[in-house]
């Protein structure tokens, strides 16, 4: 069958088809897929090739599907509980056996997703009128959860120290909305630079809330520190699911660790009474567990598959525009690129995309950037190929004279 995305005649394919089938294009047209199906929902175009939302184009690790089909033949999708050894095992077992970090398996908390625990834990560290601090560039989420929450949101530039010290400082910054890694740019903190903002939320009675959905994406040598190995005895959680690592968000379902006893429970009182969301998606459990227990080897070989998506990016920008110096990102499989040096118009640049690429790229204006964009080459490489050569194609059209100039 012929590969639905057309490939550069100029390079050569592997050898060897990559493991777990990465290289094979998975057709998701018609599967009520949001990237694929409701691409004109953002760009106001159908039928664009998309590499946006951040989900991926593979398959999920085999041992995943094994035990969604093995729980389905069941035939019986009652009602279900988190709070069992089989679940939290899997989790504690994950942590020490890919961050070195020990988790007290009574902190774990469910949640139907990521952004609702984020949603709830500043309703709980926080009143109407506080102050959030998030990183900007910003996963564009935060602020409308945030805003939505009635909080006030302060940006703070990704490597200001002394501006996220101010924010942290004023008094009314109740919580400090942490991405780690960090989204969009891919950003893996290091040990002293989260030690450093532990110490600093300490020491100003912030709350910390780190959402860590990009935890197990991390390129060597990179390393990620869950925040659970740094926040000690203050108010902080991480939030968190397999989803992104092993590309299952359809499941939906999350869970977070919560430090705080108190917090702890009175997270758990409004999951259970106000919200009556306890029972859990039981096909995210036993996807969770799956991943947890016997998924390593796949995730293994997809972080290796993704890193050489973005070294093939990054061959190509560096080809084309080399005053770019694009390197890829710390972590994820997300192409965050400075276009600034080039004097491109985003509006102009969206426009030949769109409309003579046929492609959808995220602009770097929906997460707070201008003159950036976000590639998502999480997919097979014949994509992500024809992304850069969309992508390329539509600069050199664009690009001011004197600006392609090395």
């Amino acid at each position: 069958m012929t590969s639905p995305f057309s490939a550069r005649p100029d390079r050569d394919r592997a050898p060897e088809p990559a493991p777990y089938g990465f290289d094979v294009p998975v057709d998701r047209h018609g599967t009520w897929c949001t990237q694929w199906d409701y691409v004109a929902d953002r760009f106001g175009v159908p039928d664009l090739l998309p590499f946006t939302i951040s989900d991926m184009d593979f398959e999920t690790a085999p041992e995943i599907m094994a035990a969604l089909r093995g729980r389905l033949d069941h035939g019986v999708l009652g009602y279900s509980r988190w709070r069992q050894p089989d679940f939290l095992s899997a989790i504690v077992h994950w942590y020490a056996s890919r961050h070195g970090t020990a988790v007290d398996p009574e902190s774990i908390v469910y949640a139907p997703s990521v952004v609702y625990q984020v949603s709830q834990l500043l309703r709980l560290w926080s009143e109407p009128g506080d102050g959030v601090v998030a990183h900007t560039p910003m996963y564009d989420a935060f602020p409308k959860t945030v805003a939505a929450n009635g909080r006030q949101l302060r940006a703070c530039p990704l490597d200001d120290c002394a501006e996220l010290e101010r924010l942290l400082a004023l008094p009314d910054t109740a919580v400090l909305l942490l991405c780690s890694p960090h989204n969009p740019t891919g950003r893996v903190w290091s040990a002293g630079e989260l030690d450093r903002m532990a110490r600093l939320c300490a020491r100003h009675g912030v709350a910390v809330i780190s959402d860590e959905i990009h935890s197990d994406l991390a390129h060597a040598p990179h390393v990620h520190r869950p925040w659970a190995a740094h926040g000690g005895d203050g108010r902080w959680a991480v939030v968190t699911s397999a989803s992104k690592s092993f590309n299952i968000p359809a499941l939906t379902g999350s869970y977070g660790i919560i430090g705080d006893p108190g917090s702890r429970d009175a997270y758990l009182r409004q999951l259970k009474e106000a919200d009556g969301l306890s029972s859990p998606a039981v096909l995210s459990l036993v996807g969770h567990i799956a991943a947890y227990r016997e998924g390593a080897p796949w995730l293994d070989a997809l972080r290796v598959y993704v890193a050489g998506n973005l070294a093939m990016v990054a061959g190509r920008l560096h080809e084309e525009f080399p005053q770019l110096g694009w390197e890829p990102p710390q972590a994820g499989y997300l192409a965050w690129i400075d276009l600034r040096p080039l004097g491109v118009d985003d509006d102009a640049l969206q426009r030949e995309l769109v409309e003579v690429e046929k492609v959808a790229v995220m602009p770097g204006a929906s997460y707070g950037s201008p003159g950036w964009v976000r590639l998502n080459v999480g997919c097979p490489r014949s994509k992500a190929e024809s992304g850069v050569e969309a992508l390329v194609r539509a600069l050199r059209r664009l690009v001011r004279p004197g600006a392609d100039a090395s």
